[in-house]
């Protein structure tokens, strides 16, 4: 009502196709990026100094640095990131989802994980259900495989 008073009109993020998926990246990208931060900047912590105080006396810039010393030493683990996280590629947030979930914004938020909640536990097509979310498991799991194969041609594999 205040908003009304003062001539501007609430926008409707969460009830609005235009907009949900804006909304949803941004959540998720603020939700996930705190993670990943954690473990590459501790990754980072174990880079031996030296390397950046010789490459600074060559003459080395900070892209320099960054390309030549930083890149390569986290390398193992940027491979076993990238690798977890295509594990995961299928899987959308379906909690974030649907939390945010109603019906105006069916068409834009629906993704593999709320169609099988709707399809097996609201239709209680059981079968269903089942069936696309063991598909979706199988094809995360062969990504895991493959990725992980191409890893280990650098070394650097999870196993």
């Amino acid at each position: 009502q205040m908003l009304i008073s003062l001539g501007m009109k609430p926008i409707p993020f969460l009830s609005s196709p235009k907009y949900f998926r804006y909304v949803l990246v941004f959540s998720d990208m603020w939700k996930e990026c705190g993670w990943g931060a954690i473990i590459y900047i501790a990754s980072m912590s174990n880079i031996d100094p030296n390397l950046y105080e010789a490459a600074k006396i060559d003459g080395a810039k900070r892209l320099q640095l960054i390309r030549y010393i930083t890149l390569p030493s986290i390398a193992s683990v940027i491979i076993v990131m990238l690798i977890l996280r295509l594990g995961s590629v299928l899987d959308a947030g379906f909690d974030q989802i649907y939390i945010f979930y109603s019906v105006p914004v069916y068409e834009v938020a629906d993704i593999i994980d709320t169609w099988v909640y709707r399809t097996g536990l609201e239709q209680l097509n059981f079968s269903l259900g089942s069936a696309v979310g063991l598909f979706k498991s199988l094809i995360g799991m062969l990504l895991i495989i493959s990725s992980n194969a191409i890893a280990r041609r650098w070394d650097e594999g999870i196993w």
